[in-house]
């Protein structure tokens, strides 16, 4: 290759670099998105493609678990796609006893969920009971802490003599 050619190519680059020796530095350090914001992006994505429509005037939404518990969303955001079923419920979920909130959920049932809770309530009171009952009243007594009666000097003075307790003594 030619040396007049090399040179010229090299000056060429030189001219075109970015970054390195001689560039003027970057003042402003720019931070990542953290992670959760890309993870709603992708969500509102995923349901702009089911096309769901906002639903206003929700004041909260209950969602009943197995183990007798509700998940309780007071005032979410709520968005639904009736073509594919799905629902989209965003906000602060608290999770609360049946109990709590019996009073005010007995209106937004219908009669075929009053049935079923019943069956839910009949079966939370039971489980209630049998952890509300001990399992033995003598069991209890052996987990006390004994009451502190004797002197305990008196009983140091008499474990000064060397001869050992008689076995009437030891039971």
């Amino acid at each position: 290759m030619d040396p007049a050619k090399l040179a010229k190519l090299q000056a060429a680059a030189a001219a075109n670099r970015i970054g390195g020796k001689g560039t003027v530095r970057r003042k402003i350090v720019r931070k990542t998105k953290p992670a959760a914001a890309q993870d709603d992006k992708k969500l509102q994505g995923a349901l702009k493609k089911l096309n769901v429509q906002p639903i206003p005037g929700v004041e909260e939404v209950n969602m009943f678990r197995e183990d007798g518990n509700v998940l309780h969303f007071s005032a979410p955001k709520v968005h639904a796609a009736v073509s594919a079923n799905t629902f989209a419920v965003y906000g602060t979920g608290q999770v609360k006893e049946l109990t709590e909130l019996v009073p005010g959920i007995l209106n937004q049932l219908g009669p075929d969920s009053l049935a079923s809770l019943r069956k839910l309530a009949e079966s939370y009171q039971a489980i209630q009971q049998n952890q509300q009952r001990p399992p033995n009243a003598a069991d209890d007594d052996d987990d006390d802490v004994p009451d502190l009666v004797d002197n305990f000097d008196a009983v140091e003075d008499s474990k000064d003599d060397d001869e050992p307790p008689a076995l009437e003594e030891l039971n």
